[in-house]
């Protein structure tokens, strides 16, 4: 018989995954702190939490996937929060993109609760969401992290081991480093041959015919062509990681010159009213810089 899973947060990206689980057969039991967005999935046959705590006491495996720490330390010990219920036979998986740091704090408080916490951040957006094709980045003890692959399987196409506790969140800034990398680097580009006279066809067939080619590059041309960044991946969200990845670098060692960068550029998107498009309006922030 399959665990009954208890899935919080619904958005962008929990939505997709809780309803991927529901379509494997786990019995699914769904909180949102905004209702309405349980409507779909209770319309699919799926029950709705009056709260974080009434779920986790009916729940086997919980899983979060919220926008960050504040979120996630509300759910869980806020009024009626879901970590009041949690015991020696429950399971907790994290899903949300959070700092390492904030995972390792979060294992050792939750520790004397006997929950098993499995921290397991994705890689990927939208569409991976809802195609059940996500990478699945796991810390936590390895046996543990085996032993959920069939449920991981329902949300994604990969799972890849990164260590202990607080490592899959260490994987998800590292992916999260390059994506804002390259995101922001190819519109860059892109920007610096407009002002320079090239089509923006002829560019992305140059990119497109050879050794730079990347799946992300081609799946954000529609974007760059319309002006139309339609969420994805909000930019607000890619900031916010950016910060998490500046802070972690600094308890390393780390030298991220590019990271430091990338904080700024985010940053300047959302306080330029763009945080809710996706992260390819990071081409909007180099057009604002050129001054045209």
């Amino acid at each position: 018989m399959k665990q009954k899973i208890g899935f919080l947060g619904l958005g962008i990206m929990g939505s997709a995954m809780a309803a991927n689980i529901h379509r494997a057969g786990y019995p699914l039991l769904v909180y949102n702190r905004t209702p309405e967005r349980c409507a779909p999935l209770a319309a699919q046959g799926a029950s709705v939490a009056s709260d974080p705590r009434h779920l986790a006491q009916v729940s086997d495996v919980i899983i979060a996937m919220v926008t960050g720490p504040e979120a996630l330390d509300q759910l869980l010990y806020g009024p009626q929060g879901a970590a009041s219920a949690f015991n020696e036979k429950k399971v907790f998986i994290n899903m949300s993109s959070v700092a390492p740091r904030y995972t390792r704090e979060l294992a050792a408080r939750l520790a004397p609760t006997g929950a098993s916490f499995i921290d397991a951040p994705v890689s990927g957006t939208k569409k991976p969401a809802a195609d059940g094709a996500l990478v699945i980045l796991a810390g936590g003890r390895e046996e543990a992290v085996t032993g959920l692959e069939p449920l991981f399987a329902a949300m994604g196409k990969k799972v890849v081991y990164c260590g202990e506790a607080g490592q899959g969140s260490m994987m998800k800034m590292f992916i999260n480093l390059l994506l804002g990398v390259m995101m922001a680097g190819f519109a860059e580009c892109l920007n610096f041959g407009r002002l320079g006279g090239l089509d923006l066809e002829a560019m992305l067939d140059t990119v497109f015919s050879g050794a730079m080619n990347a799946p992300m590059f081609q799946a954000k041309a529609a974007n760059f062509r319309e002006k139309n960044y339609p969420p994805a991946f909000p930019l607000k969200h890619l900031a916010k990681d950016a910060k998490f990845v500046v802070d972690t670098a600094y308890e390393t060692g780390a030298p991220t010159p590019l990271g430091q960068m990338l904080l700024h550029l985010y940053r300047l998107g959302v306080a330029r009213g763009w945080g809710d498009e996706d992260i390819s309006a990071i081409a909007r922030v180099m057009e604002h810089l050129s001054g045209r």
